[in-house]
């Protein structure tokens, strides 16, 4: 009897379903090759429900999403709603509801893709980060106090706990171990200023790096992570940290990768249900075109194939996107790729047929 996954599919907003529409065609043609089967549960979170019923994440609904195998998500974010409204209610609810502490981020640059480094190639770019995912700033402690005067007082306070900072260090050393490459954890901190939640993070990294001989555990300053993430991206091979530090370097690592549109991104909790989605954000301009690239969207999909076990099936998506993007899109960013969304959907399937 074949295995069945159910998926929770949230589109989302933008161009979300568009390149989940993607994604989802590229999973039901490889699932079909290898013998599983998926089950998709389609739910319409997002601003245009907001905007209808006033809902953004119901107790039922998180419940049901809790019940799945996985959850894919296409975007979130809406021009007509505030910023922070859905990002908070939806994103952050889930991730921290469902236990969703790490944060997976794989930076690779794939052949015929550009990176604006002078001089670096597919050999050079070539890491994870790790990072935080329910805990330091994004925790929303804090207040505050005299609001709209001129004495006002706004406190945001960076909440990390032993059991958090040393569960995602773990997982950073596992995943590097069965990643298999340069065998090194970098913690990325900023141990010389911050130096009460960064304590904790050095202690439990050399505490946990103990139980991992085969691995290289290194340290850097967050600041000298970005500068060599731009001059020496081939020196990193896992890199692990907190909430906030994770939130900007992964933005920095999808652009020395080639941009949004191919960065592709996980929200894990190991012992339960886990969120795939691109990083590219619902970009509305360009909503209904046929323009966006679904790389990311796919790439994702990638991921939970990973995550869910089935990795002959995550490898064969994999090289389907290496081999459109080294061999058939001119360029990765919206409008310019030589195909539509649909289109680059399509020539992943076909290397899946031809090569299964």
């Amino acid at each position: 009897m074949s295995k069945e996954y159910h998926i929770s599919v949230i589109p989302g907003d933008g161009t979300g379903p568009e390149v989940v529409a993607e994604g989802i065609k590229v999973l039901e043609n490889v699932a079909e090759k290898f013998g599983f089967k998926l089950k998709f549960t389609y739910y319409p979170l997002g601003g245009d429900h907001y905007k209808a019923t006033g809902e953004i994440l119901s107790d039922e609904t998180v419940k049901s999403l809790g019940a799945s195998d996985a959850i894919y998500l296409g975007a979130i974010g809406h021009p007509d709603v505030k910023p922070g409204i859905l990002e908070k209610g939806i994103l952050l609810n889930l991730r921290f509801l469902l236990d969703q502490y790490v944060n997976l981020r794989p930076v690779r640059l794939y052949e015929g893709v550009d990176t604006p480094l002078k001089d670096k190639g597919p050999e050079h770019i070539n890491f994870v980060v790790v990072r935080e995912n329910t805990e330091g700033l994004y925790a929303g402690a804090g207040g505050s106090l005299k609001r709209g005067t001129p004495d006002e007082v706004a406190v945001q306070e960076s909440i990390n706990t032993r059991k958090g900072v040393e569960r995602c260090i773990r997982y950073a050393f596992e995943y590097c171990r069965k990643r298999d490459k340069a065998k090194k954890v970098t913690l990325c901190g900023k141990t010389n200023v911050l130096t009460f939640a960064f304590d904790l993070w050095e202690r439990a990294f050399h505490d946990v790096a103990k139980e991992y001989p085969d691995i290289e555990a290194d340290y850097a300053h967050v600041d000298a992570i970005c500068m060599w993430m731009v001059k020496n991206p081939e020196w990193f091979d896992v890199i692990v940290t907190d909430n906030m530090f994770g939130d900007i370097i992964t933005d920095l690592g999808a652009m020395i990768q080639g941009g949004m549109g191919i960065a592709a991104g996980a929200n894990i909790n190991p012992g339960g249900v886990s969120m795939f989605e691109p990083i590219g954000g619902s970009a509305p301009k360009y909503t209904g075109k046929g323009i966006i690239n679904p790389i990311a969207a796919i790439s994702s999909a990638q991921l939970m194939l990973e995550t869910l076990g089935e990795e002959k099936a995550a490898s064969l998506v994999e090289a389907g996107v290496v081999k459109v993007l080294r061999d058939d899109i001119k360029d990765v960013a919206a409008g310019k790729m030589g195909f539509t969304t649909k289109e680059v959907g399509d020539l992943v399937v076909e290397y899946i047929e031809k090569n299964c």
